[in-house]
């Protein structure tokens, strides 16, 4: 049987329960009385900084053109660029996720260094014409930036909602990608070479001020907090939606450390299908405008599939994190990356054949593949693992980016060059088959094999 220990006195306004299993909640204290206002703006704040940082991504492959004609760059410079910034983006959330747990760095130092390197990035790719400082300026400056906004937000947002992550982790991460679209028509029809250096500062200035606003309000929940309308004994009896999802997704058994997390076996696992879909999204990211015009079709087209893209992309993640709450986040990531892998084959054929309506079809289907797995395992590794090394532990699992940033957009470029646009799309979609047959492996750690459909103890 569960047992309910009181280990505070009721003075200290919340006292620990445990369950069956072991697993400690920290409830009695609300989220007004913790942050003087409701929680719901621990998902707006985020999501409004991951709109911001969303530029950097989603927007640069609209923008390398003019890059390249303003700097003298090749395309193979604009690329290793954004795979450089792909790389520290993704390298830094570890570190930053062991600083925060260890009160090293707090959200709020976090979102501000992360806001004034972003600024950075921005500045040195309008102001440089050697590749090098870009590479340093805008991929190392500017993904470190990024990183660290990256990192606090999608953590923040798991952390206030411990008992359905998986539509409020899409949400915030869904602006990661939509967030760029009005950038994406900038870049697209009112930007050249006679304005880009004011363009890309007025950009720099615009993620600075956001980004530093939105993290200056930020804080963390107490560890092992859990809201105190539901009782995590019982599955969230008193509430539909959240017994469903609890029932679906079942907290972690206990709170595994990174190196138990690893032991497992599943973060590994974790980790190598990251990998893989990531770099499968990255590349279609950076290939798809340069693909669409490599075929005939006009700025118009190239810049409605980047949008449709980066729009899709956004939602999809949102749409997902929902559907996950219903039926099981390994079940709904499988379907991501099935949707991810046949989509590459889509825009390949439609693009081949020149049909324009049927390539931004299949455009809004990789874009929705290309982002929707991202909350995905976001909210897989605190389901698995528990919330309170998860900032450390999804910093594990979301460095795979860095390998994935490499051959998604460097690599990628080089399979371009080597077997045309064929080669690099069949091996794109051949590797979202191969990540949805190994996400078929994922298991709850700790839970009887199926124990991720199995209500709470």
């Amino acid at each position: 049987m569960s047992t309910d220990v009181a280990r505070h006195p009721a003075a200290a306004g919340y006292r620990e329960v445990t369950d069956s299993k072991g697993r400690v909640y920290r409830i009695g204290e609300t989220d007004r009385e913790i942050l003087g206002h409701s929680r719901r703006l621990m998902v707006w704040l985020p999501w409004a900084a991951m709109m911001a940082i969303s530029v950097f991504e989603y927007a640069y492959g609209s923008a390398e053109d003019t890059l390249s004609r303003a700097h003298g760059w090749t395309q193979s410079d604009t690329f290793w660029i954004l795979s450089v910034w792909t790389f520290f983006q993704a390298g830094v959330s570890f570190p930053v996720g062991w600083m925060r747990e260890r009160g090293i760095l707090s959200a709020r130092s976090a979102m501000l260094a992360g806001s004034g390197l972003a600024l950075a990035g921005f500045l040195s790719l309008s102001h440089f014409d050697s590749v090098w400082p870009a590479l340093i300026g805008f991929g190392l400056f500017g993904g470190v930036g990024s990183g660290f906004i990256y990192s606090t937000c999608i953590n923040m947002v798991g952390k206030w909602y411990p008992e359905r992550r998986g539509g409020k982790t899409g949400f915030v991460n869904g602006g990661f990608a939509y967030g760029a679209l009005p950038f994406i028509f900038v870049f697209n029809f009112a930007f050249d070479t006679g304005n880009y250096r004011t363009v890309l500062d007025l950009i720099g200035v615009y993620v600075l001020i956001l980004t530093a606003v939105c993290g200056w309000f930020f804080k963390d929940p107490p560890k092992n907090w859990w809201p105190h309308s539901i009782d995590p004994l019982t599955a969230g009896q008193t509430n539909a939606k959240t017994a469903r999802s609890l029932a679906k997704n079942p907290p972690a058994a206990r709170q595994y450390t990174p190196m138990e997390a690893i032991r497992t076996g599943q973060l590994p696992l974790i980790w190598l299908l990251l990998v893989l879909t990531a770099g499968v999204s990255i590349f279609g990211i950076s290939f798809q405008v340069p693909f669409a015009k490599d075929v005939g079709f006009g700025p118009l087209v190239a810049a409605q599939s980047a949008g449709i893209l980066a729009v899709v992309n956004g939602v999809g993640r949102g749409v997902v994190g929902w559907l996950s709450d219903i039926w099981g986040r390994k079940n709904a990531l499988i379907f991501v990356i099935l949707v991810l892998g046949f989509s590459q084959f889509g825009v390949l054929w439609t693009g081949n054949i020149n049909n324009e309506a049927l390539f931004l079809v299949f455009a809004f289907f990789s874009g929705f593949g290309g982002g929707a797995f991202y909350p995905m395992f976001a909210a897989l590794t605190p389901d698995y693992f528990g919330e309170n090394n998860n900032a450390t532990n999804y910093g594990i699992a979301y460095s795979g980016k860095v390998v994935s940033g490499l051959f998604g957009g460097g690599l990628g470029a080089t399979a371009v060059a080597a077997w045309g646009y064929d080669g690099a799309y069949l091996l794109a979609g051949g590797t979202s088959l191969v990540a949805a047959a190994l996400a078929c492996l994922l298991r709850h750690p700790g839970r009887p094999r199926g124990g991720g459909q199995a209500a709470l103890p």
